[in-house]
């Protein structure tokens, strides 16, 4: 439950304020001239009569942006759209969608660099953790919370509570935000157990062969890329640096190797960016291709 408030603080932070449409301007009439064709004598300004009202079309032109109105920021137009539809059938219905955006050029290239990272930490894993045991006593009291905090429950009912909190206030981005956290816990889960079963690596203590990856350091990456995504990188500095000490503390544990965590840390990206895909690699750099529409769509499969 400790990750819970975390991501509804950011969910709620995240959201722009409503705004209301701009008034219509009435029509200008031209005004009736006199019959006699006398020139018609002008109207009362404000800077020439103090008592006279404002004009509504010079105030209109000296303020366009009307009250409470607020102009989109980066942020919003860079967010995923939020869908129609953020019902419990839409919740599981995206799902088989998601897996679909699993292959693409852009996780390929982070299962890639996933792989490298840890195979260039490999030789450090012995050392590291050899460390983290001898100065446990040291860090027992830092790390402490790091094993329930990146625990599969405790992120799924932080993703559960935002999702809930969502439909109940009738906030579509919220409970589209809730949505895609949820998603990723299902997809994590779904994903890294086959990967340890296949890999047997033996876990530092000797506990058992579940070692590649780090489950904990997936679902944390895989929530702070769905915060990313939808809040942008400013506001998910916290949620990386949680998932950053989640992962610190498996080696303090003893239950996992800085190569573990490594991997399971690209995989928790991969896994919030393909949940979080509803249009948002659309974005991608239009320079790169002659047509910008065909471009975004070519970049984001």
């Amino acid at each position: 439950m400790m990750f819970t408030v975390p991501i509804l603080v950011l969910a709620l932070a995240g959201q722009a304020p409503v705004t209301t449409p701009p008034e219509e301007k009435p029509p200008q009439t031209e005004q009736a001239q006199p019959a006699d064709g006398a020139a018609a004598e002008p109207a009362p300004s404000s800077a020439t009569d103090p008592n006279a009202a404002p004009d509504p079309a010079q105030t209109g032109a000296q303020n366009p942006v009307q009250p409470g109105q607020k102009p989109p920021s980066k942020a919003d137009l860079k967010e995923p759209p939020t869908p129609e539809h953020t019902g419990i059938h839409a919740l599981f219905g995206n799902l088989l969608e998601d897996f679909k955006h699993l292959p693409s050029n852009q996780n390929l290239l982070l299962v890639a660099g996933g792989g490298a990272l840890a195979m260039a930490a490999h030789p450090a894993d012995i050392p590291v953790n050899n460390y983290m045991v001898d100065h446990f006593t040291q860090f027992n009291a830092f790390f402490a919370a790091g094993k329930y905090i990146g625990d599969t429950p405790e992120q799924i009912a932080g993703a559960i509570a935002t999702y809930a909190w969502g439909r109940f206030r009738d906030e579509p981005k919220v409970s589209h935000f809730g949505m895609d956290l949820l998603q990723a816990q299902i997809m994590a889960e779904i994903l890294f157990n086959p990967i340890k079963l296949a890999t047997q690596r033996e876990r530092p203590d000797g506990s058992d062969h579940l070692s590649f990856p780090s489950g904990h350091a997936t679902v944390t990456f895989a929530t702070a890329t769905v915060i990313e995504r939808h809040l942008g990188w400013r506001k998910s500095l916290l949620a990386y640096a949680i998932a950053s000490y989640v992962a610190a503390s498996r080696l303090h544990d003893n239950r996992h190797y800085v190569s573990d965590v490594v991997f399971g840390a690209a995989t928790g990206i991969i896994i919030g960016r393909s949940v979080t895909w509803h249009g948002r690699n659309f974005y991608a750099s239009p320079m790169l291709l002659r047509d910008g529409a065909g471009i975004q769509l070519a970049l984001a499969h």
